[in-house]
């Protein structure tokens, strides 16, 4: 199969200064199909993007973390109607704005406790600093993640909600939330609990909050694209080398898209990878289901008509209707779902098709657009384009 077409948007990016590399994978009914390693990992130092080349992934750490959670589900330890109170006293007593862009001591008390279930669909009433505008964005603002989880925890406890629990989706720092949440009930640092859940039984060894020392030169630089000057390599420090005070269950992780595929092919799966089971088939189908009602659907995600389409399982997205989803999303046969990270990193496993689909890049957004802040594209347009044309060009060379 000639998938040769598909990398040239990719390609003419890199060549116009638009990007500085990527690496793309497609993979099919249990074969590689295809790996590109475009461009640059690092411009200034002329290393190459290579298959084994360290990301940063963003939000793609959010279904790693729920994935954890439903494995700590089956063992019994929490279930998805749980109240997050019984591991996190600090979310007691939680008030709600009376209006989401007004002061911050105008609220009403929570009308019910947060569950195991807000937190992983962003029902929970938490929020980003980009998600939301106002007092409350610059609130969430002041909070460091510079500090431990039970710091962050504490402060973050006393801002009030946007709205009520279950009510309608912010996309917020719940998975963070929830991520103590499993930290505390297995006593353990959330990465290793992923590690131990996720990381080693599926053989993921580059994912991570940290790398060792001995693979910082393989990570691919933070770029950051400036509309006037061109490719900016300033944006962000390297990849820690020790545990970070605060491990991100909603953004922190590092992987690459050779690892990242194991964790796809668990999903598409049904839990198991070459004989390997991490989730039990219902786990997963729990994450792959549509859980947001018609009229949360109404509401728009990040300022974009999101949900035509699709709806969002256990922070998956989902396609429920591959026709209105092609349309604005590109093509994903039904039930085919994602979750992108804010620098870029974008995939997509289509049980329809047997099909998945890896886009990596580094590119740091502006986080003062909302949109741009999980679509990790900048304003734009050009760049903005080349993934989706990959996903069109790969589908079309298939036949799909």
């Amino acid at each position: 199969m000639n998938l040769g077409d598909n990398r040239t948007s990719v390609v003419q990016a890199v060549d116009s200064g638009l990007l500085a590399g990527a690496v793309t994978l497609a993979w099919q009914q249990g074969k590689m199909l295809q790996v590109n390693e475009i461009g640059y990992r690092d411009v200034e130092a002329g290393l190459p993007m290579q298959r084994d080349t360290i990301f940063r992934v963003a939000s793609m750490t959010k279904p790693v973390t729920v994935a954890a959670a439903m494995a700590l589900v089956e063992e019994g330890k929490l279930t998805l109607t749980d109240p997050v109170t019984r591991w996190l006293p600090e979310l007691a007593d939680m008030q709600v704005l009376v209006d989401p862009a007004g002061p911050l001591d105008r609220t009403v008390p929570a009308r019910r406790a947060i569950t195991i279930d807000d937190l992983m669909t962003h029902r929970s009433g938490l929020a980003y600093v980009f998600s939301v505008g106002g007092p409350i964005s610059r609130a969430y603002g002041r909070v460091s993640l510079r500090q431990d989880q039970d710091h962050w925890l504490a402060e973050i406890s006393q801002l009030p909600l946007v709205h009520q629990p279950g009510e309608r989706l912010t996309y917020s720092q719940a998975t963070d939330v929830l991520g103590i949440a499993i930290s505390r009930i297995e006593g353990k640092p959330l990465h290793t609990v992923l590690a131990e859940r996720i990381f080693e039984p599926l053989g993921m060894s580059d994912t991570g909050f940290f790398i060792s020392p001995d693979k910082r030169a393989r990570a691919a630089t933070m770029y950051r694209l400036d509309p006037e000057s061109g490719l900016q390599h300033d944006a962000m420090g390297p990849i820690p080398v020790t545990e970070p005070r605060f491990c991100q269950g909603g953004a922190g992780l590092v992987t690459t898209v050779d690892d990242y595929l194991r964790f796809a092919r668990m999903l598409l799966g049904g839990g198991d990878v070459d004989g390997v089971r991490v989730l039990s088939p219902e786990s997963v189908e729990s994450m792959r289901t549509d859980r947001l009602t018609a009229e949360q659907k109404q509401f728009p995600f990040l300022g974009l008509p999101f949900w035509v389409g699709r709806g969002f399982g256990l922070n998956l997205s989902v396609v429920t209707d591959p026709a209105k989803s092609g349309q604005l999303y590109g093509p994903g046969g039904l039930g085919t779902f994602s979750w992108p990270g804010a620098y870029g990193t974008w995939w997509q496993a289509d049980p329809a098709n047997d099909l998945i689909l890896i886009y990596l890049i580094q590119n740091y957004p502006n986080m003062s657009a909302p949109a741009e802040a999980v679509a990790g594209n900048t304003s734009l347009a050009k760049l903005q384009s080349v993934q989706p044309k990959f996903v069109r060009r790969t589908y079309g060379a298939l036949g799909l």
